[in-house]
């Protein structure tokens, strides 16, 4: 039986509402304990008004690094100086209609020089700023919580490394 090819649009709408969808999130973080966030514009597919870290859907044929790579690349400009896994979670969420998702978020600490970062989807972001991770901006993306407690002691420490 032959498989139909579907296009990279049509997979988009069906990861993680049709199928569990992996997710790579990055953290990028800076020499002073700072992490880059935006905040999302209503032209995101959700989370609108909300801050979060760079995020991307992985695509089939690449490596997690790869999809952490070309995501920090086409939202923020940047190169990775280094990339540390953190770990994982489950998401579980609401798209705005109500209809229910699922997501396996792939979590990574990213090294950044901040002279270097830059918003390259300016229809995506309405802000975007860095933090210390005890003076964050509100409103948080939904899951960020979840992040900081399973991961957060975790990126706390890759940052002091640096």
């Amino acid at each position: 039986m032959a498989l139909a090819k579907l296009s990279p649009e049509e997979i988009r709408k069906h990861k993680g509402v049709s199928f569990t969808g992996i997710s790579a999130i990055f953290f990028c973080y800076d020499n002073k304990g700072q992490v880059f966030l935006a905040k999302r514009s209503k032209n995101a597919r959700d989370e609108h008004g909300r801050w979060a870290p760079g995020a991307g859907g992985h695509k089939h044929g690449e490596t997690l690094e790869e999809t952490v790579r070309r995501e920090l690349k086409e939202e923020f400009g940047a190169e990775p100086l280094d990339i540390e896994f953190l770990g994982y979670f489950d998401v579980f969420r609401k798209l705005p209609d109500g209809t229910p998702t699922g997501w396996l978020a792939m979590c990574f600490a990213v090294r950044v020089d901040p002279a270097n970062v830059r918003i390259s989807e300016p229809d995506m972001f309405d802000d975007f700023g860095w933090y210390s991770l005890d003076k964050l901006p509100n409103p948080l993306h939904s899951q960020f919580d979840i992040f900081l407690s399973l991961h957060g002691e975790k990126l706390k420490a890759v940052m002091a490394s640096a």
